[in-house]
């Protein structure tokens, strides 16, 4: 994320994809960033699916899921050419 200082981006590393590692101040651990044009419904959609909210920065919210995995709904950080092109609905 361009301009956060804890994150490094692996661009190019997965064509299509934007990958960022994030420094943190806890067990080792990953999990998926989900990228929305709308985080209110993305959120409503996977807590619906069983995931449960753990925090919230700025626009970002942390979930966990049923099977105990951290995954965040970020904003469109992407450039929206790839956005548009590359985003998927799920039902």
């Amino acid at each position: 994320m361009a301009g956060e200082e804890q994150f490094t981006a692996l661009d190019g590393a997965v064509p299509g994809l934007t990958v960022d590692v994030q420094a943190v101040d806890d067990a080792p651990r990953y999990h998926v960033d989900i990228e929305t044009d709308d985080v209110a419904a993305e959120v409503a959609r996977l807590t619906a699916l069983g995931a449960e909210p753990v925090s919230r920065w700025l626009e970002c919210h942390t979930l966990r899921a049923p099977g105990g995995h951290l995954l965040c709904v970020v904003p469109v950080h992407s450039d929206h050419e790839t956005f548009a092109r590359s985003a998927r609905t799920w039902p």
